[in-house]
């Protein structure tokens, strides 16, 4: 029995495919979403529903009940401080695996362990410090520690549309890796099919190479056939605009402190490898994802 939260999410609904192809090894599925109408028809059909949220107590322990593994990801709430958005939104969770002796979990994170900027990272050191609560509790756990999405860059297609312009706080030419999250996904689904790994650590999913904003810039430009630039924002610009749409004043600084730890090398400190490889380019992402989603 495999439990899946966050089921109709980005990272959720790849899974959830993968994981349905794979149901012939024998896995059972068991998902937690608060609406149950979200969900494919199709997958409805084929998985046993637990309703609720999954930082509610009374839903993680049924839920976990006769688990043997659980994907975990810590859905965004701006309403809350970093802490209490992570830790304090895993920590019945995390009762609940103890309680079920759930043997494995694969828990969604974030790249920075061990860096200079790892303590002051804001919504990553919240995230790493998540890590931290699961690995106590005991199960085997492994932590997706992730860079920054290509599917971040969605939440300004209508900008790249009116405009020809995407901004952040990062300087023009840093380069980092960056991930789909359909890659993020696939590392899951083989880690939770497979079970034979022990212990605790994290498995870095790191794109197939780094990419600067004005490399992002110069690919969407060439794929999308219209001009597109970077504009880097001040961090007050950012924290103004993030406060004016009405999220939580700290939520809003700890953005700001993760894309400032970003602009010093937080995703740095993890070298790319076959192992910590991902195969979806920018360039296919763009064609596949942007492009309907700008051009449409």
């Amino acid at each position: 029995m495999i439990v899946i939260t966050a089921p109709t999410g980005n990272i959720g609904r790849h899974l959830v495919s993968r994981l349905l192809d794979s149901a012939a090894r024998g896995e059972e599925l068991r998902v937690i979403v608060r609406d149950p109408a979200r969900l494919p028809e199709a997958v409805r059909e084929r998985v046993e529903v637990v309703t609720g949220s999954h930082g509610d107590p009374a839903v993680v322990d049924r839920a976990f009940a006769g688990a043997d593994a659980v994907f975990w990801l810590v859905p965004p709430d701006a309403s809350r401080t970093p802490e209490d958005a992570y830790r304090g939104f895993t920590r019945p969770a995390a009762n609940a695996l103890a309680a079920h002796g759930v043997g494995h979990v694969v828990g969604v994170s974030a790249l920075g362990r061990g860096t200079p900027v790892a303590g002051r990272a804001g919504l990553v050191t919240a995230s790493l410090a998540m890590d931290d609560l699961i690995a106590g509790t005991g199960v085997a756990y492994r932590a997706l520690a992730n860079p920054s999405f290509f599917e971040n860059v969605l939440e300004e297609a209508g900008s790249i549309r009116e405009k020809g312009v995407f901004s952040d706080l990062v300087d023009a030419d840093r380069k980092a890796p960056m991930v789909a999250v359909a890659d993020i996904a696939a590392v899951a689904a083989g880690l939770l099919l497979d079970r034979s790994w022990t212990g605790t650590g994290s498995v870095p999913v790191l794109g197939p190479r780094d990419l600067s904003p004005n490399d992002l810039a110069r690919i969407m430009t060439e794929r999308l056939g219209l001009p597109v630039r970077y504009e880097r924002q001040a961090p007050e610009e950012v924290r103004t605009t993030l406060v004016g749409h009405g999220l939580d004043p700290a939520f809003v600084e700890g953005i700001v402190d993760m894309k400032r730890a970003k602009d010093d090398g937080l995703d740095a400190g993890v070298a790319r490898t076959p192992d910590t490889a991902s195969p979806t380019t920018f360039e296919q992402w763009c064609a596949q994802t942007l492009e309907p989603a700008v051009l449409s």
